[in-house]
């Protein structure tokens, strides 16, 4: 029973938030919902009646989100994109995570922190992250941090990049071939790419739901690693318990089985509209708990290190862009 009350109360909370994240989408219900979980946890303590719930929210409603946003993605629409789209989102894929390390290895940043941060920059904040931080078992003081960080430039780039665009005398392609590879959330490169114009807009949302897709190998990546790290630790006497079906993330090959039942056009357009919005305010639940979760103190101690952190991985993501499609003739 406490169980089913916990998820009710996060189920709630994400009902303001995502009202909230409606009235102002440029921060999105997501980051308000991880906000007011933290407010809560912090300032006033979440109930004890929620506790198992909560944490059922952040770890396996997390997970099956993943699963219901895989309806909405159709791997034919990746297609229109082309190979200039993906090879500026492989660079920036692959920028993210070089400097996620590196810097983050000079900075003495935690290990699963970089690569949190990383795989946010890289691909998307809260699917990313939500796919990810299940596979290396990061805890919800790390996953609030780094999505935290993360969107806090997320909402720099929307103000900025549109002007900056402008001045620079991009066309709306290369506007949004831009957007679309250098700012992380869905919402807010829908909002710089129309803020620029409606071409901008539509092509920057075809790149990013490109970048979306990464998501899987990238996830599969961190999947092995951890697995190697397991099997490594088990066969040098430790007192583990490995076993890869326990390990493996099996939600993201869910996630690409709903894909591609989408791709095969097995989803109806009105199912696909409500999946989205489904899968979008399991995340925002999902997102709220983890706020719940998250200790303020503990971040505190952490330091603004992670924060200097993403705001240099973001720069090398969005200075790489532009540098890639210079050398391709697109700007």
């Amino acid at each position: 029973m406490s169980k089913v009350s916990g998820i009710i109360f996060c189920f709630l909370i994400a009902l303001v938030a995502t009202y909230l994240g409606n009235l102002m989408p440029i921060v999105g219900g997501a980051v308000f919902g991880i906000l007011i979980g933290i407010i809560i946890n912090n300032f006033f303590e979440k109930p004890k009646w929620s506790v198992d719930g909560v944490k059922f929210t952040s770890k396996k409603i997390l997970q099956w989100a993943i699963i219901v946003l895989g309806i909405g993605l159709n791997f034919n629409q990746v297609k229109k994109t082309g190979l200039e789209s993906l090879s500026v989102t492989m660079f920036t894929i692959v920028t993210a995570f070089i400097t996620a390390y590196g810097i983050g290895k000079l900075l003495n940043i935690p290990s699963k922190l970089k690569s949190l941060i990383g795989t946010g920059t890289a691909i998307c904040v809260g699917s990313a992250i939500a796919a990810v931080s299940p596979i290396i078992e990061a805890d919800e003081m790390e996953i609030a941090y780094s999505i935290s960080t993360i969107f806090l430039f997320n909402i720099i780039a929307v103000f900025i990049f549109p002007p900056l665009g402008h001045l620079l005398g991009f066309s709306d392609k290369a506007f949004g071939l831009w957007a679309g590879t250098a700012i992380n959330d869905t919402s807010s490169v829908v909002a710089a790419g129309y803020a620029f114009s409606n071409a901008a807009g539509e092509f920057a949302t075809i790149v990013k739901l490109t970048r979306a897709t990464m998501i899987i190998p990238i996830s599969l990546i961190f999947a092995f690693v951890e697995l190697r790290k397991k099997k490594k630790q088990a066969s040098s006497g430790s007192s583990l318990n490995y076993s890869f079906f326990k390990i493996f993330p099996w939600f993201i090959l869910w996630f690409v089985v709903a894909s591609l039942l989408n791709t095969f056009g097995l989803f109806s357009d009105n199912f696909i509209h409500y999946a989205n919005i489904l899968g979008k305010f399991m995340i925002v639940m999902a997102l709220t708990a983890v706020g719940l979760s998250a200790n303020f103190k503990d971040m505190i101690k952490t330091g603004v290190k992670p924060i200097l952190l993403g705001v240099i991985v973001w720069f090398n993501v969005a200075v790489v862009s532009l540098i890639v499609q210079f050398i391709t003739g697109q700007i």
